[in-house]
This record gives structure tokens, C-alpha cells and sequence, in this order.
């Protein structure tokens, strides 16, 4: 069975990750085929479980805590984030190894706009120019992973140095448009990643379509 992709647009953070959550427990059930989910969402930093206590983050911008593995990072508008919910147990059950798929994922994304990435020993994402392009955090529940990755396209980086992204200076992030010198959008950003996630990813290929009735938010009572 073909798995599914489907793109929300813009929407707040909080939204995806009831609608993650949601798409779990289907998958566990065996309702759902495996799911790549991409979009954007409104400025919001969000914490994941590595990220120290001592870690201080002041202005603006909502700041949320969440499951995933890794420390803070910043999603905003311009920058491409996916993720995908999809089932390992018939698979490698490996969640490094499905870490590296999502920066194989990554690599390829660049190559095709032009950029040569790389990884860095030690690190996990995926960088260019000495810049991070490239985050990645998941999560996983019953052997179905959730959460994913956040591709620096277009998005302003200033919110990065309000604090330390994934332990690094704020200064390291950079942009797919930014390195190239012109400008890049994340729907030209999203067919790339697209065609390599469906020959990389477990579940692939994904076919783009509507999410199941089962996954909507229920009617308000």
C-alpha cells in the first residue's frame, strides 16, 4: 500500500501536533497507511526533552514543550517542516538509523536546489557552508515515529539568536535562499524533499491526497 502525503499550508503549531498525535494512534491501529506530513507554521519555538534547564528564552515568540528528542529550535513562516508518521516495525526498528534516513532526506533535498550539504560527525542535521540547514527531532510510540524535520528555506533566521538552537550560537543557522543568493520557496523546497522522502523513507512512495475522515478534529459540541 502506497503511503500519504498531505500538506497543510500554514497552521499553528499546536494544531499539528494534536493532528500528529491523532495519526499515531491510527497507525498503531493499523488505520492509516504511513503518513508524510509537510507545511509551515507561525513563528514558535519548541523545546524538545535535551534541552537544559538553564536554557532561558525571553520575547516574543510562544515557546512550547514538547516530546521529541533533541534541544530548542525555531519554526516560522519560510521554513519547510515534515513529518512523518510512519510505522518501523516491519522495518529496521532503528531510530538512528531512521534519523539518518530523514538527513539522507535532506542531502538530496539540497543537491537538487544546488547546494552541496553535508553532515557533521557528532552532530545530527544537516549543514552547508559551515551553516545548519537542517533540524531533525522525532519522537516515536509503539514503534510509529512522529515529529521530524524543519528545512531553513526562506524563513527569517534573527529568532534563532534569542537563544542556543540545538545547543549551538544562533549565528550557525542558515537558509537554502540565503547560501544561494536568490530566492527559494518552500513549494519548490517541498517537491524536492518529496521525491527523495518517497525513495528514501520506509512507507514510500507517498501519494499525495486528503487525510482520512478519522484523523479531522471532532465537530464542536
Amino acid at each position: 500500500m502506497p503511503g500519504l502525503h498531505h500538506d497543510w499550508g500554514l497552521a499553528p503549531y499546536a494544531d499539528l501536533h494534536a493532528l500528529q498525535q491523532r495519526l499515531v494512534d491510527l497507525r498503531v491501529e493499523g488505520l492509516l497507511p504511513d503518513t508524510l506530513l509537510t507545511g509551515e507554521h507561525p513563528a514558535v519555538i519548541t523545546l524538545g526533552r535535551k534541552t537544559p534547564r538553564e536554557e532561558r528564552i525571553e520575547g516574543p515568540i510562544p515557546v512550547v514543550a514538547v516530546e521529541r528528542g533533541g534541544e530548542a529550535t525555531y519554526h516560522g513562516p519560510g521554513q519547510l517542516v515534515a513529518y512523518p508518521i510512519i510505522s518501523l516495525v516491519h522495518v529496521h526498528r532503528d531510530l538512528h538509523a531512521f534519523q539518518r534516513d530523514l538527513e539522507e532526506v535532506g542531502l538530496r533535498t539540497l543537491a537538487s536546489l544546488g547546494l552541496a550539504g553535508q553532515r557533521i560527525e557528532g552532530l545530527t542535521g544537516v549543514w552547508c557552508q559551515g551553516k545548519k540547514l537542517m533540524s531533525l527531532g522525532i519522537a516515536v510510540r509503539r514503534w510509529v515515529t512522529w515529529h521530524g524535520l524543519a528545512l531553513n528555506v526562506c524563513n527569517d533566521l534573527t529568532p534563532f539568536r534569542a537563544f542556543h538552537p540545538c545547543g549551538l550560537d544562533g549565528e550557525v543557522m542558515g537558509s537554502v535562499s540565503s547560501l544561494l543568493g536568490r530566492p527559494v520557496s518552500v513549494a519548490e523546497a517541498r517537491t524536492h524533499l518529496l521525491e527523495h522522502a518517497n525513495a528514501v523513507l520506509p512507507g514510500g512512495p507517498f501519494v499525495t491526497g486528503p487525510l482520512p475522515a478519522a484523523a479531522l478534529p471532532p465537530p464542536p459540541s
